[in-house]
């Protein structure tokens, strides 16, 4: 993270060395250095990093709700339906202030995420979610696509960029819009994070334990909703980040649980944003490709390494004697002492 930092920081046009940062930081309305810094480059890397720390801890939620490696933002129909419910007003030529963007957003994911709970039976079966996810999230793509048909060639480029997910010409009105809603999520987390780790244990299990399966799923898929739609709003659709991130959080500590892992999943997605978009900026410089492309681009084949390299449990060798089934059975009277082949037989 502070290598793509200072990457973020320095590289570009204009270039400016580590050493001059902070002098550039001071007097951000004196030199054209400082202005570029302060006013283009520190709010896209902050905005960078509060967008992945929201869609890695909204992939672990998901993926520990759902007890399913591969439930991302963009299988579930929460991501397709935000994309939608910002881009359809521009296509219609509706004026709408900034501020509302945020709520079409988490309009457009609870349309998605509750259609997806509603045609699964209300999260009865986390497969049954997974699946019907997947084809919510095509039917919302293709909306998008009508859209896409009905603009113009100018309202064209725009949506497509967006729907690419992209953090170029982001000012600091961007960030702080962003604040609202995280003070709402970080408490939730909070409280979600051990009803997470019991749900890990089954249906049936969470609810001996006294959590009520359905209706903390439900709760949790309203936590991501939270979590991606004002991200959504502002960035567009950043593919794979809430794949990849908790991946590399379980990889880090396998035999932790989602208390531990959240953390982590959350500057796991930090990371992976903020180091694609480095390329995103200057691979192809003055021209800036979406972040979105680069965060698939290294998520997937990551992500595909990790699920195949994950921990596999210890298998016995053939021939091999287990320490206990060398020990004598007890000796003695009383049902306690019977040899392990009489009770077998009986």
């Amino acid at each position: 993270m502070l290598a793509a930092s200072a990457c973020a920081l320095s590289l570009g046009t204009p270039y400016v060395p580590l050493y001059r940062l902070p002098g550039a930081l001071l007097d951000a309305d004196s030199t054209l250095a400082g202005i570029v810094v302060t006013e283009l480059r520190v709010p896209r890397l902050v905005l960078a990093l509060v967008a992945g720390l929201c869609l890695g801890a909204a992939g672990l939620v998901l993926q520990e709700a759902l007890r399913n490696a591969l439930a991302v933002p963009e299988m579930l129909g929460v991501s397709s339906g935000a994309a939608l419910g910002v881009a359809a007003p521009l296509v219609l030529a509706v004026s709408i202030p900034a501020a509302v963007e945020p709520l079409l957003a988490i309009g457009g994911a609870v349309l998605g995420g509750g259609l997806t709970l509603l045609a699964a039976g209300w999260g009865r079966s986390p497969s049954a979610v997974l699946l019907t996810g997947a084809a919510v999230a095509a039917a919302l793509q293709a909306a998008l696509l009508v859209l896409m048909v009905m603009a113009d060639q100018f309202d064209l480029q725009l949506i497509y960029r967006y729907l690419l997910g992209s953090l170029s010409a982001r000012t600091w009105d961007d960030v702080t819009g962003l604040w609202p809603w995280l003070l709402v999520a970080l408490p939730a987390l909070v409280l979600c994070a051990p009803v997470l780790s019991v749900l890990r244990l089954g249906d049936e299990d969470a609810e001996a334990l006294g959590v009520r399966a359905q209706r903390a799923r439900f709760g949790a898929l309203a936590i991501a909703i939270v979590l991606i739609a004002p991200v959504t709003a502002v960035c567009g659709p950043v593919a794979w980040v809430g794949f990849l991130a908790p991946h590399l959080a379980r990889w880090l500590d396998p035999a932790a649980d989602a208390v531990r892992w959240l953390p982590w999943s959350a500057a796991w997605g930090a990371v992976v944003v903020a180091v694609a978009d480095v390329p995103a900026r200057l691979a192809l410089a003055p021209v800036e490709t979406p972040v979105g492309a680069w965060t698939a681009l290294l998520g997937v084949p990551v992500g595909v390494a990790l699920l195949r390299s994950g921990p596999r449990k210890p298998t016995a060798r053939r021939g091999a004697t287990r320490p206990d089934a060398a020990r004598p059975e007890p000796r003695g009277t009383g049902p306690e002492a019977v040899p392990a082949a009489a009770k077998e037989t009986r």
